[in-house]
């Protein structure tokens, strides 16, 4: 005998969402269910495509509706009646935000790389380069033509291998060392340009490479967008850890959810003998942790397969790199957290929802 739907509901409160330790149907992550001529159509209030949890609650709640003897099709959407603003880029599901206290850490390394490996799990991505004075993003990831333009006059991103890709290095000059003169008021007319005037279309997400410091491009954004979570990146040495705690400070200040800490540099690994060895000191990314409850996203190594300057792309699409695997694992994790996060605020919005409807609701009524 087929399930009601009450009963397949009931059902798939025995699944729990590991990272938050609640069943789904609790958090309010279950928007729907319909069974209709043998099929169990469930919509998930899930926004992290390609995060290796949000597969696996999947596959959980897939295999209870196959137990119930009933052919799942599963289906995400999360939007406004879950407390998520979708008015500004419209289509774009996750505004991920790399960040850094100071410059010369491989914020952008981490941000391209971020990128083409979602990409390459099979996310529709975009990064945008908002480091206006040092526009490195293209040389990571570069591009197969020029940004084009609309007849209505917004700007086509280029693409790289999949990914589209925005940044003021498609404007500058030839000359490589001509400088990017731009004062505040600029650096802002280009990041609104960036957000307002380009055609990202669908996006699973959108990486946006901010520069470092805790300058207008980060305010702009944090002012702008609507951040699904921040990756603060930073190397073991003392000055950079405790630049990227301002960084995380500025986030944190602005409730910007922190996704975590990527402490890149974290040893170097020798190509020769394969050791690692801690050439900058350690433990910096394990400081932010303690005292900011943050997690270590990723402890890359130094290694020769970063220098990006042969245009050879990504080292996360280098499957000859003995630290493709290291990119993979923190790619993973990043989705993770942001599905995480996401999980919570809707699981938030539904309690303060509840709570809300309960104190509108006379006692006599509730009685009942």
């Amino acid at each position: 005998m087929t399930e009601t739907e009450s009963e397949l509901t009931e059902r798939l409160e025995t699944v729990q969402d590991p990272a938050n330790d609640e069943d789904i149907v609790s958090m309010g992550l279950v928007n729907d269910v319909t069974v209709r001529d043998g099929t169990a159509e469930v919509s998930l209030a899930f926004n992290a495509p390609y995060a290796p949890t949000e597969i696996e609650i999947g596959n959980a709640i897939r295999d209870e509706i196959e137990e119930a003897g009933l052919e799942p099709d599963l289906r995400a959407n999360v939007g406004e009646e879950h407390g998520f603003d979708e008015d500004v880029l419209l289509g774009v599901r996750n505004v991920v935000a790399v960040a850094s206290g100071k410059g010369g850490v491989g914020k952008t390394t981490v941000a391209a790389n971020l990128a083409a490996g979602l990409n390459d799990r099979g996310a529709r991505v975009g990064i945008l380069d908002a480091d206006v004075h040092g526009p490195n993003v293209p040389r990571i990831l570069p591009t197969e033509n020029e940004p084009g333009i609309t007849p209505d006059e917004e700007i086509v991103p280029p693409r790289s291998d999949g990914v589209m890709v925005m940044s003021t290095h498609h404007m500058m000059p030839d000359d490589e060392d001509e400088p990017a003169v731009m004062r505040g008021p600029m650096v802002n007319n280009v990041m609104m340009k960036f957000v307002n005037e380009v055609q990202w279309g669908r996006l699973d997400y959108l990486v946006v490479d901010l520069p470092p410091g805790t300058g207008d491009a980060s305010l702009n954004l944090l002012q702008t967008l609507p951040v699904a979570g921040v990756v603060i990146v930073t190397t073991p040495q003392e000055m950079a850890v405790a630049d990227a705690r301002k960084g995380l400070r500025l986030f944190a200040d602005h409730d910007a959810p922190v996704l975590g800490v990527v402490e890149n540099m974290s040893t170097f690994r020798c190509p020769g003998c394969g050791d690692d060895h801690s050439v900058f000191g350690d433990g910096g990314g394990d400081e932010i942790r303690d005292d900011y409850d943050v997690p270590v996203l990723s402890r890359l190594p130094i290694h020769p397969d970063f220098d990006s300057q042969g245009g050879d792309g990504p080292t996360v699409r280098d499957d000859e790199s003995p630290v493709q695997e290291d990119l993979f694992d923190m790619v993973d994790t990043v989705a993770d957290r942001i599905g995480e996060e996401n999980r919570r605020q809707v699981a938030e919005h539904v309690d303060a929802a509840g709570k809300h409807a309960g104190d509108d609701v006379p006692a006599a009524v509730e009685s009942r």
